[in-house]
């Protein structure tokens, strides 16, 4: 059982009730799909990231839209993968972290631990400079009242967990409706020529070799360690279940969900390049951070525009920021047994982002780095959730069939291929 302990709260209470209506049958259609939707939900803010933005500006400022394709490509492996999550979750009752501990040697655990937790260190970073970034542009304060700011409002969203798991869904939830509607009203205001869209969304192309990192960055933020982690925890025992069919009711849920949450992240993975290809793509090829981005769109789309913009980002960096440190907990207390409390967490995953402002160092390349930290990390949740899922021992009858597991290993195989590509890149080796 995952050790992550909730206290239901009444909303959380009914959602359950509601659920076990519909395992009984007496929930139909939308009715009896929504108890079940959460999990997906808050690991698709994972890849709608400060990370993502910063990638997908750079892409859309230089290429335009012709590296769409690589979106669709990695959401489609994402999804993949979560839903490969969610699901050991939801058989085992545990989370992959748990399962980690009680299936691989002791001292392999702890060196996953350790590069885990180094991973969610570098996911935090990379969080909290992003929403700091936001405030900082939307008020004119500074990055570090702004990191101060951040770290009091997760702290206090990250609360309400204690109360079931309903009521954080509900506020992700509402995170992710935010940023999706700020990209609405960007593309309204800035218009792509959709036939082109189209076009480039399903047709691969690669300019050049700068392009070719670009794509590479593209694939290397969208599937992260700790998403991977994190859907196990959130689906193990949520939805009490008493047999194998309804199980498998439970999965179907799961994996429709997983469709449209990764559906709707990636569509706004795209909006973020068309955005930037619509703005700077003719005029500002050059822009490559979000503080530039923000500048440049003032004159060019209004300010209106860039407020949507700066919105956008700051409810990136606000809800990446919480679902990150929920993640980080899991794995300390389901891979180890570590507790600790959560404001203690709080500031030892916050202390790398003051460290980075105190020192003065640029935030951007900060971000850059985070992503390549993040590379490193990404093969041990992979990897281990492509044997764990694979085994009967563990899963039953539900262990991946022959044909899933090997399209889950040939897509790891290449998401892995690609990130050493970024790290020979960040290391000044050049291959093209």
């Amino acid at each position: 059982m995952s050790d992550i302990v909730l206290i239901k709260s009444n909303l959380t209470a009914r959602t359950i009730a509601a659920g076990q209506a519909s395992l009984a049958g007496q929930r139909r259609g939308v009715r009896g799909f929504m108890p079940f939707v959460g999990p997906a939900v808050i690991a698709s803010i994972a890849y709608m990231d400060p990370g993502n933005y910063a990638t997908n500006i750079q892409a859309g400022a230089k290429y335009g839209t012709t590296l769409l394709w690589v979106v669709v490509t990695a959401n489609i492996i994402a999804m993949m993968f979560q839903a490969m999550s969610a699901k050991l979750g939801i058989v085992t009752g545990q989370s992959l972290a748990s399962l980690c501990r009680s299936n691989f040697p002791r001292p392999l655990v702890l060196v996953m631990w350790v590069v885990s937790e180094i991973a969610a260190m570098a996911t935090d970073l990379a969080e909290f400079l992003g929403a700091a970034i936001g405030l900082s542009l939307l008020t004119g304060i500074g990055l570090m009242p702004g990191l101060v700011i951040t770290g009091v409002i997760t702290y206090a969203l990250l609360t309400l967990h204690n109360r079931g798991f309903r009521p954080l869904e509900l506020i992700i939830g509402g995170f992710v409706a935010v940023i999706g509607l700020a990209y609405v009203v960007e593309l309204f205001i800035a218009p792509p020529l959709w036939g082109q869209v189209a076009h480039d969304a399903f047709t691969p192309h690669i300019a050049d070799s700068g392009a070719l990192m670009l794509a590479v960055g593209i694939v290397g933020a969208t599937v992260m360690p700790h998403a991977i982690y994190l859907h196990s925890s959130l689906t193990a025992n949520r939805m009490p279940a008493t047999n194998d069919s309804e199980r498998r009711l439970i999965l179907r849920y799961s994996n429709r969900e997983v469709l449209i949450a990764l559906s709707l992240a990636g569509m706004v993975n795209m909006a973020m390049i068309i955005m930037a290809a619509v703005a700077f793509h003719t005029t500002n090829p050059e822009i490559a951070t979000i503080e530039t981005a923000y500048a440049t769109l003032t004159p060019l789309l209004g300010g209106f525009a860039a407020s949507v913009f700066l919105l956008s980002v700051l409810a990136s960096g606000l809800s990446s920021s919480v679902v990150g440190t929920l993640a980080g907990q899991g794995i300390m207390q389901d891979m180890v047994h570590f507790r600790i409390p959560l404001w203690v967490r709080r500031l030892v995953t916050m202390a790398p982002a003051f460290v980075v402002v105190w020192i003065g160092a640029d935030p951007t390349d900060s971000l850059v780095m985070s992503q390549v930290v993040l590379s490193i990390a990404l093969p041990v949740p992979m990897i281990a959730l492509l044997v764990l899922a694979g085994r009967r021992d563990v899963m039953g009858i539900f262990a991946n069939r022959r044909y899933v597991q090997v399209a889950a290993v040939i897509a790891a195989v290449g998401v892995l291929a690609l990130n050493a590509v970024l790290l020979a890149g960040a290391a000044g080796i050049d291959f093209f």
